[in-house]
């Protein structure tokens, strides 16, 4: 199934932002590229990282009321776990953070995680996988497995994925790696009740769809796309790695019931679409939101952008969603 929301109204070859994105989001856009600039990917990883966690402390909303965090390491992999006042267990939430694989770590979607753990009154279990280029593809997804292995074997509970960006990457890659497993011995596997993928990137065909459409979006771009996925991987990966774009995979069989959130305004919508409308031909249950005048990285404009919170809503719901 598939909501579109603007699904009469069809992209145009060059679309006028000043008509798709209204005044609030446009004050959320200026206010980010004022501390992240948009030629952010042209500058060192350093300086990337340095602008990205101010940008990011700039936009901090406290914690949730109530929630307790507290940090640990499981095996050299850097964890924060999110305990709300209440609590529901009957899942457990593993978030990944987004930032194209080169920034963003436990402090850049602290209050995100606060607030999900919070509304959902689930644990939540935050993971700061290892970074490009310094750690190259799969470094980043093994260390989202092995934290995921990590929280099933603390608590034997079903585990519900969700990420943002090139976190919504891993979890959909850490989906697609346990389905592989799981036809080994489904026993030795975690439970991976569902995934809640937010404006993820899945590998798409770059020279068509929302990724030309789109191609000079705010807040992201095709060409800095292209910039994250080489930074991403060595010139021997095989792009066509499902592992490192879900996109490729030739079976979409066994996947966890699946909620994707794409901004309308951003290069990586279609891959929302083409994902869901893979896993539901194969039998599955994908749905498909595209947030109508959104751009990429919206959740950080959920507490200013009236869109922004409607979509944070829908993002909780879909998580509560999988609570027995």
């Amino acid at each position: 199934m598939t909501i579109d929301s603007q699904a009469n109204d069809q992209p145009n070859p060059q679309p006028d932002y000043n008509e798709r994105i209204d005044a609030e989001t446009w004050a959320f856009i200026n206010r980010t590229t004022a501390a992240f600039p948009d030629n952010a990917a042209s500058l060192s990883v350093r300086e990337q990282r340095v602008l990205y966690d101010a940008m990011s402390e700039s936009f901090h909303a406290g914690d949730a009321p109530g929630v307790i965090s507290r940090d640990s390491v499981i095996s050299n992999v850097p964890i924060r776990t999110y305990l709300p006042a209440k609590t529901k267990q009957t899942i457990q939430v593993v978030y990944v953070h987004g930032g194209g694989f080169v920034v963003g770590g436990l402090e850049s979607h602290d209050d995100i995680c606060s607030e999900i753990c919070h509304q959902s009154q689930c644990q939540l279990t935050s993971v700061d996988y290892r970074l490009s280029p310094e750690a190259k593809h799969p470094a980043a997804l093994d260390d989202t497995l092995l934290v995921i292995d990590h929280v099933w074997q603390q608590h034997r509970q079903a585990i519900v994925l969700c990420g943002d960006s090139a976190g919504a990457t891993l979890c959909a890659a850490a989906a697609h790696a346990y389905r592989n497993q799981a036809k080994q011995n489904k026993n030795r596997v975690p439970l991976i009740k569902g995934q809640v993928l937010i404006y993820p990137s899945l590998g798409g065909d770059m020279s068509t769809g929302s990724y030309k459409t789109h191609a000079l979006a705010p807040m992201l771009t095709t060409e800095e796309m292209a910039f994250y996925a080489n930074a991403r991987c060595t010139p021997s990966t095989r792009r066509q790695d499902p592992l490192f774009a879900p996109l490729q995979d030739h079976n979409f069989t066994g996947l966890p019931t699946t909620r994707v959130f794409s901004a309308e305004c951003d290069p990586l919508s279609d891959d929302g679409m083409h994902y869901c409308q893979l896993i539901n031909q194969a039998g599955g249950d994908a749905l498909w939101i595209n947030e109508a005048g959104l751009v990429h990285g919206y959740l950080r404009a959920r507490h200013t952008v009236k869109r922004a919170a409607a979509s944070f809503e829908r993002i909780v719901r879909s998580v509560n969603s999988f609570v027995v």
